[in-house]
């Protein structure tokens, strides 16, 4: 996949190494770095980047002033401002020419990048985004949720795209549908023994010889709500216009269970315990 050319502008050196060494990781490729807005100015002009990051205290001007000059070169121009700084004030006055996302430092690797990659889904492939702005923070979600509720580590996580028409379940299912942008659905599921022995842990009952099935889902039902409510919690904490939600958990038992996955983009999450597979579906409508 071709590189994503990316413009850093601050005035601290080290502010600008950072950000270039955190981007020589990913898909992203810093084509310049400029001090001031003059020299921004310029480098922009020569460079044509997908996206300029945007410190807001420059020598010569400051980033709104900075954003101001860019776009009346290039209206389409996407910019994030990083700043120390993130009022209200700030937000309303940015958003007035044309700041497309806000972040305060110290920004995190996974929140500079999904910032990024949701502004440049274009050039970067729509699966691409959706994997890393959207499918990533459910995988953490059900990392940190397990770990939050029944005090046992993932020993490995995967994450795939799965192109599947139907998910096959054995055991339960909690269905919840996002709404928002993107909408879609995140399904949680495991096997019978598994649903059993998550329930036992969640409900602290571990040394029972068993746990009645209707008792059993309610957990695993009530543990998915959570898990999924945190992962739209990770999106919306970085982009603040998206406002995501979940409806109500719906949660199927049985054997051969078939779930139709039309017009969804979508991924799977499989978390290895040692109580078993703990499996998500996340998908998202086509278009977005």
């Amino acid at each position: 996949m071709e590189k994503v050319k990316v413009m850093v502008v601050d005035d601290s050196k080290v502010s600008r190494a950072m950000l270039e060494r955190t981007l020589s990781k990913t898909n992203f490729e810093v084509v310049a770095m400029a001090k001031d807005a003059a020299e921004a100015v310029k480098m922009y002009e020569e460079h044509s980047p997908a996206v300029v990051t945007m410190d807001m205290n420059l020598p010569d001007a400051d980033g709104i002033e900075c954003t101001r000059r860019i776009r009346a070169m290039d209206p389409e121009a996407k910019i994030v401002m990083i700043s120390a700084m993130k009022d209200a004030s700030l937000v309303a006055r940015g958003r007035e020419e044309g700041i497309s996302a806000f972040l305060q430092k110290p920004v995190s690797p996974n929140e500079l990048l999904d910032t990024l990659m949701i502004l440049c889904q274009n050039k970067a492939g729509k699966v691409a985004v959706l994997r890393e702005s959207y499918a990533k923070p459910f995988l953490r979600a059900l990392q940190q949720g397990i770990f939050t509720l029944l005090g046992v580590h993932s020993d490995e996580v995967e994450l795939g795209l799965d192109e599947r028409r139907f998910l096959e379940v054995s055991g339960v299912a909690v269905i919840i549908g996002l709404t928002g942008t993107p909408t879609g659905r995140a399904i949680v599921y495991m096997e019978t023994e598994t649903m059993r022995n998550f329930a036992k842990i969640m409900l602290d009952e571990e040394g029972a010889e068993s746990v009645g099935d209707e008792e059993a889902s309610e957990s695993v039902e009530e543990a998915a709500n959570i898990i999924v409510g945190r992962g739209v919690s990770n999106i919306n904490d970085v982009f603040k216009d998206k406002e995501m939600r979940i409806t109500p958990p719906g949660t199927i038992t049985g054997r051969n269970i078939r779930i139709a996955s039309p017009k969804l983009t979508t991924f799977r999450v499989v978390a290895k315990t040692r109580i078993g597979n703990i499996k998500m579906n996340i998908g998202f409508a086509e278009g977005e």
